[in-house]
């Protein structure tokens, strides 16, 4: 839970999907975290796979929002290992903030 004394400073990448692609990124995710694919030790406290009617959303939550180069190394590493669409959004949205951050830059394959 995000209230929790560990995790109420962070915050989480949101990223929205077709549903033909959360299968395949729901894998990518977890086994990137398992290979501990981001780097960033023990910053990364969760991921989260909502399904939904219209699109899926994974969601991938880290302990500190304020440090904002361990949230873009996230970020990059999520871009990677999701292999996602150059249209796809990433959005990164504090715990205790009634503010977010989209991120729309086109990613590269």
């Amino acid at each position: 839970m995000w209230e929790h004394e560990a995790n109420v400073n962070g915050g989480k990448w949101i990223v929205h999907l077709r549903k033909s692609y959360t299968s395949r990124c729901w894998e990518n995710l977890v086994m990137a975290m398992l290979g501990e694919q981001f780097m960033v030790g023990q910053e990364i406290c969760g991921a989260v796979v909502s399904v939904r009617y219209a699109d899926d959303v994974i969601s991938l939550w880290n302990r500190t929002a304020a440090d904002t180069n361990t949230t873009s190394r996230i970020r990059d590493t999520l871009r990677r290992v999701l292999n996602l669409p150059a249209t796809t959004v990433i959005e990164y949205k504090a715990h205790k903030s009634n503010s977010s951050f989209r991120n729309t830059d086109v990613f590269n394959n």
